[in-house]
């Protein structure tokens, strides 16, 4: 009974071993892929000079708020209460304007999310597919992107299969 229950489990774990060994993996770089495709770069380059336009209003706006409290600090004597309760409100209310626009562009769901969103998905998307496309040819279980796991310590080059995407894409090295 004990030999027939130990040739079981050897014949189980073999089958096991064989079935972990017969899987084929395979890394890839975003990073070093998007470095590569000119679209991306384009894309990257738009989003930062809209990013810096949005900063340069914001920052007006600051400033024109900085310039009301300088403004009101320096005339602070002079002014009734109902004045300075006014003028209060107003640089409040500056302030406020520069918070909510901020929210408005650079916020989680703001103007910048969603340029990015509509701008890098079709570049993601056609990655995806190139990846799927090598993954089911070449017979590829598992994929990595070498760039984001944090828990790859070490891979072989050889697996590495960016410039295979690339060329895929049409952005041969």
């Amino acid at each position: 009974m004990k030999r027939v229950f130990l040739t079981w489990s050897m014949v189980l774990f073999s089958s096991l071993a064989m079935t972990a060994v017969a899987q084929k993996f395979a890394l890839i770089d975003m990073e070093y892929i998007f470095k590569n495709i000119p679209a991306y770069e384009m894309t990257n380059e738009q989003l930062s000079q809209l990013s810096e336009k949005w900063q340069g209003e914001i920052e007006v706006l600051q400033q024109e708020a900085q310039n009301m409290y300088k403004n009101y600090q320096s005339e602070l004597v002079f002014l009734s209460a109902e004045m300075k309760s006014k003028r209060e409100e107003e640089i409040i209310k500056k302030e406020q304007e520069a918070q909510e626009l901020k929210r408005k562009y650079f916020g989680a769901e703001g103007e910048l999310y969603k340029k990015r969103e509509s701008l890098m998905k079709p570049i993601q998307d056609e990655i995806y597919e190139a990846v799927k496309a090598i993954s089911e040819d070449k017979g590829y279980q598992v994929i990595v992107d070498r760039a984001s796991a944090a828990s790859v310590i070490y891979a072989s080059p050889k697996i590495d299969i960016s410039n295979e995407v690339l060329a895929k894409l049409g952005y041969s090295k």
